[in-house]
């Protein structure tokens, strides 16, 4: 008898097109920028998760942690399909998403051509690290996403809670590999440096794809959103730090009540369709 996962693949679909308007996240104009930025990222970003997992997945005995990876694979597809369809709106209003998500993917592409196997999982743990508490944070913080167009605001949070609910795969299935701690801080030092550095380039030619770039005022505004009020980025500091603790596991960091909430929410509203 197969064992069921301990979350499940939601297949949803979004109303992603031209009604959604640039700056559809309702505050400062460069943080809608910044989630579209984040989107450019996930499409290429999770095909690899999904290769990286694969490689090591028949080591994986526990029927509970097997139905996990399928789950998580699902979920991750899931992702990379309504992304895919987010990035392709963005062309519409002039943003060179296209562009972005071929140079990420071939930057992957690299990484897995010189990259030990375990060390591209490694650096799959380490970046399924930042999605579970970027997600944390998005669900968290209601604000984040109050003013914000509500078909891509319920897209953000359908993915935050699945990187939520999966956030433990990659990790459980590194360690089966043999992975160890000097590796695991290693190439998640290697991977911040890297993922920061792509977020930072991708974020300034957005900008200026939207003709904000030269501005002081949104720059500022920016800034000011996301390191002192409401902070995404500054709440993300002492979470990620426990990564570096010896014996971490990702579900020692305990999901926000959102996600419950969310869940309890989306169950109702399916229940009221089918009635």
């Amino acid at each position: 008898m197969q064992v069921s996962p301990t979350f499940e693949v939601r297949n949803l679909r979004f109303e992603v097109d031209r009604s959604i308007p640039k700056f559809w996240q309702g505050g400062p104009k460069g943080v809608s920028l910044f989630l579209d930025n984040l989107s450019t990222l996930f499409p290429p970003g999770e095909r690899f998760f999904m290769r990286a997992v694969r490689h090591f997945q028949d080591r994986v005995e526990d029927p509970t942690l097997r139905a996990d990876v399928r789950a998580f694979h699902g979920q991750e597809a899931m992702h990379t399909r309504e992304h895919r369809r987010y990035n392709d709106h963005l062309l519409s209003h002039d943003l060179p998403a296209d562009v972005l998500e071929a140079e990420v993917a071939k930057l992957l592409e690299l990484v897995e051509r010189v990259l030990p196997k375990r060390w591209q999982l490694a650096a799959t743990v380490a970046l399924e690290h930042y999605t579970a508490l970027l997600a944390d944070i998005l669900l968290d913080d209601p604000t984040l996403l109050a003013q914000a167009h509500p078909e891509l605001a319920e897209l953000w949070r359908w993915h935050a809670v699945e990187e939520g609910e999966h956030k433990h795969v990659a990790f459980d299935v590194y360690e089966l590999a043999g992975g160890n701690y000097p590796e695991r801080v290693g190439i998640m030092i290697l991977a911040s440096v890297i993922f920061w550095a792509v977020v930072a380039e991708q974020q300034v030619r957005l900008m200026k794809a939207a003709d904000i770039h030269l501005s002081a005022k949104e720059w500022r505004e920016f800034f000011t959103y996301m390191f002192v009020k409401p902070a995404p980025l500054r709440k993300l500091a002492i979470p990620f730090l426990r990564f570096f603790k010896p014996g971490f596991h990702p579900n020692q960091i305990p999901s926000t009540p959102a996600v419950e909430a969310w869940k309890a929410k989306r169950d109702a509203a399916m229940a009221a369709v089918a009635n």
